[in-house]
């Protein structure tokens, strides 16, 4: 279990509670006290002084208007920095990517490649000093003994760079399962108006059976009243991913 708060300007108060105390309404459980990240700042330390003996970090000064005005490649960044930031001032820290491709096997989505030219450098460390979410999970994932990521499919695309910091820093592969996320009919994000809202914990039990049968684990008319923890007995050994093999995203229910 971790808790990212990296970015305080944007955590909420109480907002920490209520989560756990939503995923404990829906039967979730953890071994240990939730690691902080804000916790962790000397570890991020010491890994881009690895990434930097290694020469695999750059100082950018690029603005993020100055990269939308000259984007290209769907994107990706352009490598203007990469001898040097081009403007004085703040700069943040990029991570450099090798030439050629990249391939994985995620456990849903299945062969993932492409070309890291649409890809691009990375950002590791912000402009304002804070650490960029690609290094920090990658340390906490290594530290806390990940072997399996599961995770929504929006987070796909940032698989590539977590895989290639992770060898960077000599960490062990780990698996992927990147699941769909649910979106809005037309294919656009959810409404925070509509059905991007919190659960509701006094009915957890309803949102997790509709979890699971989102997921191709639809549960049976004679569990109907069944709490939580009888869902999960349940669903845990029915899992199979083969249902949603290489989907990315699913209608929101009415």
């Amino acid at each position: 279990m971790r808790i990212e708060d990296l970015d305080t300007t944007r955590i909420r108060r109480g907002a920490e509670s209520s989560i756990l105390a939503t995923l404990e309404a829906c039967g979730f459980e953890w071994d240990a006290t939730p690691l902080r990240q804000s916790t962790r700042i000397d570890a991020y330390r010491v890994a881009l002084a690895a990434l930097d003996r290694a020469q695999r970090l750059f100082a950018c000064s690029c603005s993020r208007k100055t990269l939308e005005d000259g984007a290209e490649g769907g994107g990706a960044y352009p490598g203007i920095c990469r001898n040097g930031p081009t403007r004085p001032g703040p700069t943040a820290t990029r991570f450099r990517v090798d030439e050629g491709d990249y391939a994985f096997d995620d456990r849903i989505q299945g062969h993932v490649h492409g070309h890291w030219r649409r890809r691009g450098d990375v950002i590791v460390r912000r402009r304002d000093g804070l650490v960029a979410y690609q290094l920090a999970v990658v340390v906490d994932d290594a530290w806390q003994g990940v072997t399996d990521v599961v995770r929504g499919a929006d987070l796909l695309d940032s698989t590539p760079w977590q895989r290639a910091l992770g060898q960077a820093l000599g960490y062990p592969a780990l698996r992927y399962a990147h699941v769909p996320v649910l979106v809005e009919p037309d294919g656009r994000k959810l409404a925070k108006a509509r059905r991007a809202i919190p659960v509701d914990r006094r009915c957890a039990r309803a949102a997790l059976a509709q979890a699971l049968t989102l997921l191709g684990l639809a549960p049976p008319a004679e569990l109907a009243g069944a709490s939580p923890a009888e869902l999960w007995a349940w669903a845990i050994p029915r899992w199979s991913p083969a249902p949603l093999h290489g989907i990315r995203t699913l209608p929101a229910p009415e």
